[in-house]
């Protein structure tokens, strides 16, 4: 049987339709639900150069990956080395004053500041304040839920 321009049109509502439909079905499976997180429950771990609560890690109802966590470095203060990774991070500033350095370029970030690092982009971030720094790091892409 063969199909007429008349059929092929009405078919073309439901073509449409189906691409809105087909991911929104796959990016529902393991999403995060919504939820608070209480900052005093939260576990801290500590290593040489950072305190770090972890509080959320997952995937979005969009797809993306996120992982949300808060950091206190002590004076002359780092997490870790410089290093770059698929996912974007932001950084806001809570207490004190950081440097956020991406691509070998330092920028001074004070309370109530937010730094921003692209995806694959070298960056590290250090307390260049005399009492401690602390901030969020919000990282959202691909590995962000992966990431320790």
């Amino acid at each position: 049987m063969a199909m007429t321009r008349r059929d092929l049109c009405s078919l073309l509502p439901a073509l449409a339709a189906l691409p809105a439909t087909v991911p929104m079905v796959a990016a529902q499976e393991n999403v995060l639900s919504s939820a608070t997180f209480d900052f005093d429950k939260l576990s801290v771990e500590e290593n040489d150069h950072a305190q770090i609560r972890h509080m959320m890690k997952g995937k979005l109802a969009t797809g993306e990956s996120v992982e949300v966590h808060e950091s206190t470095l002590p004076p002359n203060g780092y997490p870790h080395s410089p290093h770059h990774h698929p996912h974007s991070e932001m950084w806001l500033i809570r207490e004190g004053t950081v440097q956020l350095t991406i691509s070998g370029t330092p920028h001074v970030i004070t309370a109530g500041g937010l730094g921003f690092v692209r995806s694959n982009e070298e960056h590290g971030i250090k307390n260049v304040g005399s009492g401690p720094a602390n901030y969020y790091v919000v990282a959202i892409g691909p590995g962000a839920d992966t990431q320790v």
